[in-house]
């Protein structure tokens, strides 16, 4: 992976998670805003029925308490008949706009009924096993009537005449009319469940009958077992509500009814709905900016550390001033500066280095020539001073040291020509005619040329030519030359005898000659030097044999190196290109 793509998916892994945390963040806030806010809407509900339904109670109370202090009652009291009153109470509740109206004697008989005048003469256990009913107040009930039984808000008071006693009932029924009383913001809803067991439970609304009313139950099951007020959230989605439930006790604190408050998610829902499109519209933008940035930056960045890259490569290659643009002043102009420099101390430095070798190798020539020509220097020295005192001295000998001089002569002066021409070869290097060359063929025909010579020298020949070799690009009389240096230089390097491997490895792209011996080896220093003109490690020789092998192997595109110990031999491996 790339740095560039690696800085791309960074950019776009720290705006994507930057945008998610922001969306939850915002999420989380929202959600709990709204639903501190539904908390207050339906506690203001819960407390506007409560002002309600004190209110309703304070005014059936007065309403009762008038009634039950009218002539009209007073006079039913002391009535030792009570057939002419059965029609009383409906005219009575009217008037005082009561829904409920009852006058039931003290024995708990029904005088009369306004919501049930076929009543008359029932009993009203309830109330005659009850005293104090002034001071209760408005409780709620259970009431049985014509059309099924209600959930009431009513009231009773006792009126004494004499030794008589008449209780006084009234109220409301708590149903749609009482709920559609009260002010409910939009999205929520006050539902009243009556647990009225004569006739089943009911489920009402200010509009009528609850349509979905299986959602509320785990709500009414935990008020039922718990009889204290909760607050679930029931339904999934967009129909999920909000639920705060009041339970509705009776006289005697037995369950009779749940008031349940409900208030809709859906636009709670709606609106995470609207944060999480967004967000993924942000985050789809951000990334793409993100990605364009990254882009941009990644290129400001990855374009100079390509250019130095490659100016790194061309160094590499041999072309030291190579040198890279500085376009800014931060830190990749900073190195960019900085490469500069180095190549150009680079290049400096391998001046002075080639002066130091070109010193050196002028040096090193000198000596050489000194040392080739000074062997045979001293023997024509000795020749021609014997010649000049054979001449002075004895003159009847002088033919026979005169023949015996010129002979030596000659063949110093071969030396020396040979010295020469040792030289001038070197020199005169021509340029190698590249054409296929089927290297396994050389190295068969070195063998057989060099056979007699190594069997002289008890070295035992072994040779691994890859069959599958194919030809190289090369010159064939100067690969041979190569070859042949080799071979010489590792007879050389076995005067007790021993092995020596010439081995051939062909690769795809390139082709590999070894020539390994079982010599005394070199040293790393030895090995170093080792391709220096005019270096050897003979007590004879020029030192230019090497260095020949190198400049061929070099004038053919090849590299060569040598691995040796002391003791253990030496390899030189040279590395071709395949044709």
């Amino acid at each position: 992976m790339t740095f560039r793509t690696r800085l791309l998916m960074i950019f776009t892994v720290a705006v994507a998670a930057a945008v998610g945390l922001v969306e939850w963040i915002v999420s989380g806030t929202t959600r709990d805003a709204f639903e501190r806010v539904e908390t207050k809407r339906i506690n203001g509900l819960v407390a506007q029925f409560r002002r309600e339904f004190h209110r309703r109670g304070d005014e059936i109370v007065r309403a009762v308490n008038a009634v039950a202090e009218s002539d009209e009652v007073l006079s039913t009291a002391l009535a030792s008949d009570f057939a002419p009153y059965y029609g009383e109470a409906s005219s009575i509740a009217q008037s005082n706009g009561l829904e409920l109206m009852e006058l039931v004697a003290g024995d708990g008989a029904i005088i009369s009924s306004a919501e049930w005048p076929a009543r008359f003469g029932y009993k009203e256990d309830w109330l005659s096993g009850t005293s104090g009913w002034t001071s209760r107040g408005a409780f709620l009930r259970r009431e049985e009537l014509p059309d099924g039984a209600a959930l009431a808000l009513v009231a009773v008071a006792e009126v004494t005449a004499g030794d008589r006693k008449l209780y006084v009932t009234g109220g409301q029924r708590i149903g749609r009319e009482f709920l559609s009383s009260l002010v409910m913001p939009e999205g929520m809803r006050v539902l009243l469940y009556q647990d009225l067991s004569t006739t089943g439970a009911q489920f009402l609304d200010a509009s009528g009958a609850v349509l979905d009313p299986g959602m509320f139950f785990p709500v009414i099951h935990e008020v039922q077992q718990q009889r204290r007020e909760t607050t679930q959230t029931v339904g999934t989605g967009a129909a999920a509500e909000i639920v705060h439930a009041l339970p509705l006790a009776g006289l005697d604190n037995g369950l009779l009814g749940i008031l349940l408050v409900s208030s809709s998610r859906r636009e709670l829902v709606e609106m995470e709905a609207s944060l999480h499109s967004t967000g993924w519209m942000v985050a789809a933008g951000g990334i793409l900016v993100g990605m364009l940035l990254s882009w941009w930056a990644t290129a400001r960045v990855t374009k100079p550390v390509r250019a130095l890259a490659v100016s790194s490569e061309k160094v590499a290659a041999g072309n030291w001033a190579a040198s890279v643009p500085v376009t800014s002043n931060d830190e990749m102009g900073q190195l960019a500066r900085a490469f500069n420099r180095m190549t150009s101390e680079l290049v400096a430095q391998r001046e002075r280095l080639l002066q130091a070798e070109r010193v050196a190798a002028w040096k090193e020539l000198a000596r050489r020539l000194a040392h080739e020509l000074k062997n045979p220097l001293f023997p024509l020295q000795i020749t021609v001073e014997n010649m000049r005192r054979a001449h002075d001295s004895a003159p009847d000998q002088f033919e026979e040291v005169f023949r015996e001089g010129t002979g030596t002569l000659l063949a110093e002066l071969g030396s020396l020509k040979q010295i020469i021409s040792r030289f001038s070869d070197f020199a005169k290097m021509p340029a190698p005619d590249l054409r296929p060359v089927d290297l396994n063929q050389l190295v068969s025909q070195a063998a057989k040329l060099f056979e007699p010579q190594l069997a002289a020298a008890h070295i035992l020949l072994l040779t691994e030519s890859d069959p599958n070799l194919g030809p190289i690009a090369g010159d064939a009389d100067q690969l041979t030359r190569v070859l042949h240096n080799l071979i010489l230089n590792a007879i050389d390097a076995m005067p007790r005898g021993g092995e020596l491997t010439i081995r051939t490895i062909g690769q795809s792209e390139r082709t590999t000659l070894e020539v390994s011996d079982t010599g005394q080896g070199l040293t790393p220093e030895e090995c170093d030097r080792l391709f220096t003109p005019y270096y050897t490690t003979k007590t004879h020789g020029t030192g230019l044999g090497l260095a020949i092998v190198q400049s061929v192997v070099s004038d053919h595109k090849g590299r060569i190196s040598v691995s040796s110990q002391p003791g253990k031999g030496t390899t030189f491996r040279i590395d071709l290109v395949a044709a």
